[in-house]
């Protein structure tokens, strides 16, 4: 997502111009990319620290976890795949299966970590240079 464009180049009865348009809020526009980017660490962060937890029997549950960053609501979802559908077994438990509940204790036990995953990006809203290159890093997270 890059902001609308400042110049645009017209043409009107043959011939070209340039129009400035002042539409551009750079500042709205970084704010919401650092708040995506600092949203895509937690969600790698989490992601992580549930596949060590979750009980394995063939793997696939593991490779069936997976974070969300939503472009439009601005937030962050962490769960399983629809393959995946027996995690929600493990974490909250049924008759025959006891609950592991591993994403609910990932991330109650690292808040202080995702506080400050986030605000180490909030923080880089001083410096435009900063906040730029920490915009343009690559991701790898799904988006809607």
């Amino acid at each position: 997502m890059v902001p609308k464009s400042v110049t645009k180049i017209k043409t009107r009865k043959g011939q070209s111009y340039v129009e400035f348009t002042e539409s551009v809020d750079f500042i709205n526009y970084t704010m919401d990319e650092l708040i995506r980017a600092a949203l895509r660490d937690v969600g790698k962060y989490i992601v992580k620290i549930t596949k060590k937890k979750i009980k394995k029997q063939t793997g696939r549950l593991e490779k069936n976890t997976q974070y969300w960053v939503r472009k439009k609501s601005c937030d962050l979802q962490v769960g399983f795949k629809p393959v995946g559908f027996y995690g929600m077994f493990q974490e909250f438990g049924t008759e025959k299966t006891p609950k592991i509940g591993a994403l609910t204790s990932s991330v109650q036990e690292n808040i202080d970590t995702i506080r400050n995953i986030e605000a180490q990006y909030l923080s880089a809203l001083s410096s435009e240079s900063r906040a730029s290159a920490l915009i343009g890093r690559d991701g790898g997270s799904s988006e809607e």
